[in-house]
């Protein structure tokens, strides 16, 4: 299957022509009313004679009566704009995980060549980390206007490539604004809200390397933005050039003194006690945003489960509070994909109430 064949739906009647791939098992489909709908190659079939393809569709073109026009209002309706015939998308049948029923979204940009930050070409995607469907535009800010730059479908816990730029590029992407509309095909759902989030794209990121590391969503080292986190839109931190080197010695200074008073051992036979609460960790965080913050606490928990890898049976408790439930879901994320073999559970419900999770390494 490429680019330009005729296709038709294998379990519905319809089809069009194929005008891309999302990726090797999602082909984007534009039907005859130029709407394009992205669809599972394997529900598809090529058929590019015509008399195969109308065999195959078992759908026929019903004539319509055109209606008398009074020639008074002729010239007027040549003129008038035609209203576009609503697309409802089909039923899909997706398969969903649990505790993923909260708007998730991301953006995430791929060097192409790591090893050449400087020159290299940069990959832009939006990454649905959710059950719903996500309808979304996404707009630059021009003076006091807005450019669309894309719109399209996400599908549930997938992600879409749309745009590359260069380094020269970034600065046209530092304000932004995406919308969204959540929903489901398949099933009743919870009305979500529409979100309208305000974006902010740090250039100077783009310039270090060590801002492109491993993640939950590509292969390859990259740089993941937070848009929505559970239903609640974030705000990424923007650090001007000048403060760069000062953000980073403080933030050096506090990791260097921040374990100590975050984890704690009552004696051999309890587990290891973590606090996340991100006043615990940081004397101020001044000047980050919530994705910052996040990303701090993260980072402790990786850290300290690195460090205790090799105990087999060891059991840490990590304190999170109940809040949002953010950090929490995150770090669930992270067991359930980076952490597959260690166990956990929630901890002492009359110790820590809802707010601690007990992880035992393997």
């Amino acid at each position: 299957m490429k680019i330009g064949d005729k296709v038709r739906f294998i379990s519905e009647k319809g089809g069009g022509v194929v005008v891309g791939f999302q990726n090797n098992n999602i082909a984007i489909v534009e039907d005859e009313d130029g709407f394009q709908v992205p669809t599972q190659v394997q529900d598809l079939v090529v058929v590019n004679d015509d008399k195969q393809a109308k065999m195959l569709s078992g759908a026929t073109t019903p004539k319509i009566q055109e209606p008398d026009i009074p020639a008074s209002h002729a010239n007027a309706m040549a003129n008038a704009p035609v209203a576009q015939n609503c697309n409802v998308p089909k039923a899909l049948h997706v398969y969903e995980r649990e505790n993923s029923d909260q708007i998730n979204l991301y953006l995430g940009f791929v060097p192409k060549d790591k090893q050449n930050i400087s020159k290299t070409e940069f990959f832009m995607y939006l990454i649905d980390d959710c059950n719903f469907f996500l309808s979304f535009t996404y707009s630059l800010q021009q003076g006091d206007d807005y450019k669309l730059l894309a719109h399209n479908v996400l599908e549930p816990n997938t992600k879409l490539l749309i745009s590359k730029l260069t380094l020269d590029d970034v600065q046209d992407f530092q304000n932004g604004a995406i919308q969204i509309n959540a929903y489901k095909t398949d099933k009743p759902f919870k009305l979500q809200p529409s979100l309208d989030v305000k974006l902010k794209v740090d250039p100077v990121k783009f310039y270090k390397l060590h801002t492109f590391r491993e993640n939950d969503f590509f292969d390859e080292d990259a740089l993941v933005m937070s848009v929505v986190e559970n239903g609640v839109p974030m705000k990424a931190l923007t650090i001007e050039a000048d403060d760069l080197k000062e953000k980073i010695i403080e933030k050096q200074r506090i990791e260097i003194t921040a374990p100590a008073r975050t984890a704690h051992k009552r004696n051999d036979n309890e587990p290891l006690v973590v606090d996340l609460h991100i006043d615990e960790l940081l004397d101020t965080t001044a000047g980050m945003s919530h994705t910052d913050m996040l990303n701090f606490q993260l980072d402790k928990f990786r850290e300290t489960l690195e460090s205790f890898k090799q105990k087999k049976g060891f059991k840490i408790i990590f304190i999170h509070g109940k809040g949002e439930g953010v950090l929490r879901n995150a770090i669930i994320r992270e067991l359930r994909y980076k952490y597959k073999k260690y166990t956990y559970q929630d901890a002492s419900f009359q110790e820590y109430g809802y707010g601690a999770t007990q992880v035992t390494i393997h």
